[in-house]
């Protein structure tokens, strides 16, 4: 009867473990809309989830240790073991910040006069002016980094998409 609860209490932990890995970058992810209830639950999940997760890990590893001591078969000892590792995995991988991976700005910006651009006619761009200054960044390669830093008429700004 032990033994079940162990992995009862493992298998929940895996559960939650995945859940706080996997939910926030489901919802946030670029060019997904995002619904304002599911937003705010991925952002309150970012916001406890090493906490979390370290609890799910070192409860895993309680559990499997006294599931181990438990169980006389082997095969099951490993299968257990994998799923503590699982969590440890998931645990490791919540403290990557992907984000910073996907939206890395990017360097200084090089630009050519429109009329050297290899732009076709229905290529979208986000275009400022400023101070007699004219910049057009286009949108399929602000998509890729997302930030632009460059100085437009003697003011910095950052493009953004």
């Amino acid at each position: 009867m032990q033994k079940r609860n162990y992995l009862h209490a493992i298998a929940a932990i895996l559960a939650i473990s995945l859940f706080f890995l996997a939910y926030p970058l489901y919802v946030i992810r670029p060019f997904r809309h995002q619904g304002p209830r599911e937003l705010a639950l991925a952002l309150q999940i970012l916001r406890f989830r090493p906490g979390v997760e370290m609890v799910c890990a070192v409860s895993a590893l309680l559990a499997g240790f006294l599931y181990w001591r438990a169980e006389p078969k082997m095969l099951r000892k490993l299968a257990v073991m994998f799923a503590v590792a699982l969590v440890i995995i998931f645990t490791g991988l919540s403290r990557v910040n992907v984000y910073e991976i996907m939206f890395h700005p990017m360097g200084r910006p090089n630009f050519v006069a429109a009329t050297d651009t290899k732009l076709d006619g229905a290529e979208m761009v986000m275009a400022v002016h400023i101070a007699g200054e004219a910049r057009a960044y286009p949108i399929r390669i602000v998509s890729y980094h997302h930030i632009v830093n460059d100085v437009v008429g003697g003011v910095p700004i950052v493009a953004t998409y």
